[in-house]
């Protein structure tokens, strides 16, 4: 369990810097996981405990709406 805290910090001299968010819903200790795979459409962040998910947008662009 140590190994996959570890790339949720980086070092940078003396400070220890976090490399997620936290969820916004569950609080300080909770990270958001980043989905950015090749099926992904669009890149997310979701908290594995309660569920929360939100669309990361892209620079330039309007998010996808259904014509309608």
């Amino acid at each position: 369990m140590a190994k996959a805290r570890m790339g949720l910090y980086a070092v940078k001299g003396d400070t220890l810097t976090r490399t997620h968010e936290f969820c916004p819903k569950c609080g300080p200790g909770v990270f958001l996981a980043s989905h950015t795979g090749k099926g992904e459409k669009v890149p997310r962040r979701s908290c594995g405990k309660c569920g929360y998910s939100e669309i990361e947008r892209r620079k330039g662009k309007s998010p996808d709406r259904p014509a309608g």
